[in-house]
């Protein structure tokens, strides 16, 4: 269960890493899974710990608990003798336990203290010029804020003589020359309300409800007419909606060329962007953006506008409690079975197992589910539940089993693991920050997200975006973190293989 939600949970960016667009990000990624492999590595042999430490050291100084179950089950199909088993599965838990403290809270602070001193820049000074260069000027609408602060619906009534007698198109149309959006939702003729149309007219004396972003009325409300209080004409149903990207057509355009495309002309009148996610991690997002399927954006606007955007570029993500079971229930059978064959080479089985096949089966559906999202529905919540409830009972069983030597392994190895551990955790670190400035040359933004990413730490990514004083480092993030950890997990296989 935890090892299929966590493929399913980055299955659409590991998939998207694969792409051109992504492929530095992941031979970035790739190289720092390697050399935290080789760390432990050269740690195990240089201090002859065997395989079970080495693979508790790994679990614990990268923060990855599933490298306990790959590793027990590598360990299980060695041909030893079940006490040399249970002596290795045993100290698992001890260094995991001993290692992993620094391994959270020691990454943190090192890519967000010390990494903006290794690449010798101001962060927050370097991103704010990025979201410059990516046209996150002050008229764009990046971040997130309410829409009661950040837009607004008011009734003007036309008397300046520039707009009478023009459509409804022509008006947004010469907005959009001056880089205002501005849609005309409702018009009051005669009296009488009408749902304005593209090809409706405004007439002397009219009134017309304005969605626009607020500001703009202060800015700019005057030269459309008298405000007046005309609550029956702006009382409409507003709605703000997740919208997944499915349609092909709309993939691979930043931000700009959907809105100026044919598409993006009709589906995105009257709408508003209030945020962008990627993998469940908020973006910032700019003209500039490039959107892809599995992304999703938070859209604001009237409930009919909404609605016609959402049939245009995807799939509407409602909130719903409804979790398919059989979707869930066949990735981790297919995976288990899948994992379960072994092939002998020099006499020694070698296969996924049952671990890294469900780990397999959740990438794959879990990429199933971004591009085709009428089926495979397993809400957060209970993609919570299914991370937890396997972990903790996986990490329950295992130390109720080794319970007895814990104590007695703690008391001889402490001290000296938790030092060990700190190398472990830092220098993979240092070398993908160097990576990311000297032979990727990334902005150094992307490069500690990226760095962050590859080592799965999320904590670390919010502190390093607190630093930066801006959500960029996120754009290095997605990518690596869904290749690190499907590596990461599965250096749990490989690290009992090279120390056997």
């Amino acid at each position: 269960m935890f090892l299929f939600a966590v493929g399913y949970g980055v299955g659409p960016q590991f998939v998207r890493g694969l792409k051109s667009d992504g492929l530095p990000q992941v031979i970035f990624a790739v190289l720092q899974c390697v050399a935290t492999l080789l760390t432990v590595f050269v740690i195990a042999k240089v201090l002859r710990i065997h395989a079970g430490l080495a693979a508790g050291l790994l679990s614990g100084s990268q923060t990855i608990s599933a490298v306990l179950g790959v590793a027990s089950d590598a360990i299980n199909q060695l041909g030893i003798s079940p006490e040399e088993k249970a002596k290795m599965i045993n100290v698992m838990p001890v260094a995991y336990a001993v290692t992993y403290i620094f391994g959270t809270a020691g990454s943190a602070w090192f890519l967000a203290s010390m990494g903006p001193k290794i690449l010798r820049v101001d962060l927050a000074a370097e991103c704010k010029k990025l979201e410059e260069k990516m046209g996150a000027v002050e008229e764009t609408e990046a971040g997130v804020t309410s829409v009661a602060h950040r837009f607004d619906v008011r009734a003007y009534r036309i008397t300046n003589e520039r707009f009478l007698d023009k459509t409804v198109a022509e008006l947004e149309a010469e907005a959009l020359t001056k880089e205002v959006r501005v849609f005309i939702e409702r018009i009051r003729h005669e009296g009488r309300i009408i749902e304005a149309q593209p090809d409706s007219v405004v007439r002397r004396g009219d009134t017309v409800a304005v969605l626009a972003r607020t500001e703009l009325f202060i800015e700019r409300g005057k030269n459309l007419g008298e405000e007046i209080a005309d609550r029956e004409l702006i009382d409409f149903p507003g709605q703000i909606l997740d919208i997944v990207i499915t349609n092909k057509a709309v993939a691979g355009k930043t931000l700009r060329e959907l809105a100026e495309s044919d598409i993006g002309r009709v589906t995105g009148r009257g709408v508003f962007l209030r945020k962008l996610s990627r993998g469940g991690i908020e973006m910032p997002f700019t003209p500039a953006t490039v959107i892809d399927r599995g992304d999703v954006l938070q859209v604001v606007g009237p409930q009919r506008s909404v609605e016609r955007t959402a049939r245009e570029l995807g799939y509407a993500d409602r909130p719903t409690s409804m979790t398919d079971m059989v979707f869930v229930g066949s990735g981790i059978a297919l995976g288990g079975l899948v994992g379960s064959l072994a092939i002998k080479i020099g006499g020694v089985p070698l296969s996924l197992s049952t671990s890294g096949g469900a780990l397999i089966a959740g990438l794959i559906f879990g990429w199933l589910r971004s591009v085709y999202r009428t089926f495979g529905r397993v809400p957060e919540p209970a993609l919570w539940i299914m991370n937890s409830v396997g972990l903790n009972t996986f990490i329950a069983v295992v130390g109720i089993s080794s319970g007895p030597a814990f104590v007695l392994g703690l008391q001889k190895a402490g001290l000296s693991l938790f030092v060990v551990g700190i190398v472990a955790t830092t220098v993979p670190l240092l070398i993908g920050i160097l990576l990311g400035k000297y032979v990727f040359k990334f902005h150094p933004a992307i490069t500690l997200g990226a760095a962050a990413g590859a080592r799965t730490t999320t904590a670390a990514l919010g502190l390093i975006q607190d630093v930066a004083k801006s959500k960029t480092p996120a754009l290095g993030y997605t990518v690596t973190y869904a290749v690190g950890n499907t590596l990461l997990i599965f250096w749990g296989l490989v690290i009992v293989l090279m120390l056997s």
